[in-house]
């Protein structure tokens, strides 16, 4: 096996710079075709099984999150902010636009820490940036922790709800972002925002995804 080229080269050499569509404010390296960067990401990093790109796109319930930061920055003004799964780093740079006092974006792809590593740097942000499974780590110091897409698969859904739900008991604030993904927790969530964005179509089922910005509620005895 080749040894594991420079991820920072790889998303150089793969991706292209432009606006996210709900959020033209920010920009981005996203990815034209998901499988073909999937395929070439093996490829040229001689390493299989490796994570799906999630951070080479912006994903509707992170398109949703980042306009609703950027339209209502008192939410963030002032407050240490985690960006949860983070992926391309979207919502967390919508976050230190709007004026967070600080974002610490998580994501347990090193390739997702790389691209928000570019993506910060692109937009003119300060984030700090960790690779790992936050789930299973302490509470973070935050005030307030955004998620965008993180309920399409159950054993995923059930271990990051487990993990809100010891944010909610120590009193930090809980957004999340979603079109409608089938694990949702929707008895639990408060609409705050609903927006109709614009989608890879191949990566979802319409070029338009309904998305809405959801608070999500302390679950009860």
């Amino acid at each position: 096996m080749p040894p594991v080229k420079d991820p920072f080269d790889f998303i150089r050499r793969e991706t292209r710079i432009k606006p996210v569509p709900h959020a033209e404010e920010i920009r981005l390296h996203v990815a034209d075709e998901a499988m073909a960067l999937w395929q070439k990401t093996e490829d040229d990093l001689g390493a299989l099984g490796l994570a799906p790109p999630f951070w080479a796109f912006a994903w509707a319930g992170g398109q949703g999150l980042a306009r609703y930061l950027l339209d209502t920055p008192d939410l963030v003004r002032g407050k240490r902010v985690v960006d949860f799964a983070c992926g391309s780093g979207l919502v967390g740079i919508a976050a230190m636009m709007a004026g967070a006092a600080s974002c610490h974006a998580v994501d347990i792809d090193p390739f997702a820490a790389a691209a928000t590593r570019m993506n910060a740097a692109l937009n003119n942000v300060a984030l700090s940036i960790e690779t790992g499974d936050m789930t299973q780590g302490a509470v973070p110091q935050a005030e307030l922790v955004i998620c965008g897409d993180v309920f399409y698969d159950k054993h995923m859904a059930d271990e990051v709800l487990a993990f809100l739900d010891r944010l909610l008991v120590d009193g930090i604030d809980v957004l999340v972002g979603d079109p409608g993904r089938s694990y949702l927790p929707r008895s639990r969530l408060t609409e705050l925002a609903v927006y109709s964005v614009p989608v890879v179509g191949a990566l979802e089922d319409s070029e338009i995804k309904r998305t809405f910005v959801y608070r999500l509620a302390p679950k009860t005895a």
